[in-house]
């Protein structure tokens, strides 16, 4: 199967563009047109729009890159989960392992995916990439959910893909969590209390009142909807919350560890 990179190529080539006069109508430079081509980097909706005027406005290119998120999409325990999220008025996350999916740059995906083991194809790496961009238009198109993040200070020094994909992370973090619908905390590690220390959590409530959590391991996830248990997690994140720097804290480590770089 093609992958989206090497059908971009292909109708750059028949419209008899090189690299650098198609980057120049898409606004990248050269060596991103081959990033993008090669699988190296993943292409965005701004880009997609783009490259469709330069070739042409025909359609193609749009369907292909709905379609890569189609085929592939989320792991199946997710895909649930991922359905409430579209409909949530309140989303939580903790995470302690990585930098949460709904603030990760295309880079760090790629960086992630890049340590799989087993080595994931580029026809799913791709797949896998769209699909997690798609979801990220709930931080731009949800301006009234109230969105909370609380993420281990670890996660943040922890210098997946290299110390240029750890610092356009943290510049898409500051730049992602600044509407005040979105608070963003980091969990210091000098922290003596910890009420989350069974693992990474979310929390989502739906319009109609409705309230559930979901826990994810390797290879498995678990949505939950007995209300006791959500309840015992909701108490576990609130607290969390009152464990973590605040807000305005959270931005100045994190500043302070873009300028360490």
């Amino acid at each position: 199967m093609r992958t989206f990179g090497g059908f971009v190529q292909g109708l750059r080539e028949h419209a008899g563009l090189s690299r650098e006069e198609f980057g120049s109508l898409v606004h990248l430079s050269k060596h991103s047109v081959a990033s993008i081509e090669l699988g190296r980097r993943l292409a965005d909706e701004r880009f997609v729009e783009l490259a469709e005027s330069a070739l042409g406005n025909t359609g193609a290119l749009r369907k292909a890159f709905t379609n890569v998120a189609r085929q592939q999409g989320f792991a199946a325990w997710f895909r649930m989960w991922a359905r409430l999220e579209r409909e949530a008025v309140v989303l939580d996350t903790y995470e302690c392992r990585l930098v949460p999916g709904l603030l990760q740059t295309p880079g760090y995906v790629r960086a992630l995916y890049d340590n799989e083991v087993p080595p994931l194809s580029d026809e799913k790496m791709d797949g896998h990439l769209a699909a997690r961009l798609e979801r990220q238009r709930l931080l731009r198109e949800r301006p009234t959910t109230q969105f909370s993040f609380i993420v281990e200070e670890v996660v943040l020094r922890r210098r997946i893909g290299g110390e240029e994909v750890v610092r356009e992370q943290y510049d898409h973090i500051l730049e992602a969590t600044a509407p005040r619908n979105i608070t963003f905390q980091i969990m210091p590690l000098e922290a003596a209390r910890h009420a989350c220390l069974a693992g990474p959590l979310q929390l989502l409530v739906t319009p109609g009142g409705n309230r559930y959590a979901y826990c994810e391991g390797q290879e498995n996830g678990r949505m939950i909807n007995d209300q006791k248990e959500v309840i015992r997690f909701q108490q576990r994140y609130a607290t969390l919350r009152s464990q973590a720097l605040t807000p305005e804290d959270s931005v100045s480590l994190l500043k302070r560890l873009r300028g360490a770089l």
